[in-house]
């Protein structure tokens, strides 16, 4: 699904794309957030092309949670053009989560 990259600036990573950006941050010692690993599977197989999935690590990078105030894990953003568009914070299930994004990619 996702796949590890290194980066320079993550803002970059966000003004660069040319989809929009839904990024998960999470904890690898969060229940909820190893819950969302597979419906953010099923989000990237049904949303293909149209979206990128990030996932951010809070304890690795606490200055960038940090910088997008994440206080609740898993939280996902959505970012257009570098933009936030669309906060969610815990677990949705997989219908909900992509009749959301479908609304935002629209």
């Amino acid at each position: 699904m996702a796949t590890k990259q290194q980066f320079r600036s993550f803002d970059e990573v966000l003004s660069s794309s040319p989809v929009p950006i839904l990024v998960d941050f999470y904890a690898t010692w969060c229940g909820p957030c190893q819950m969302m690993a597979g419906i953010l599977t099923q989000v990237n197989h049904q949303l293909k092309g149209q979206l990128k999935i990030v996932k951010i690590d809070t304890d690795k990078y606490p200055q960038i949670a940090s910088r997008h105030q994440i206080e609740a894990l898993p939280t996902l953003v959505l970012f257009k053009a570098g933009q936030p568009m669309d906060r969610i914070e815990g677990v949705l299930p997989t219908d909900q989560l992509i009749n959301r994004l479908r609304e935002q990619l629209a």
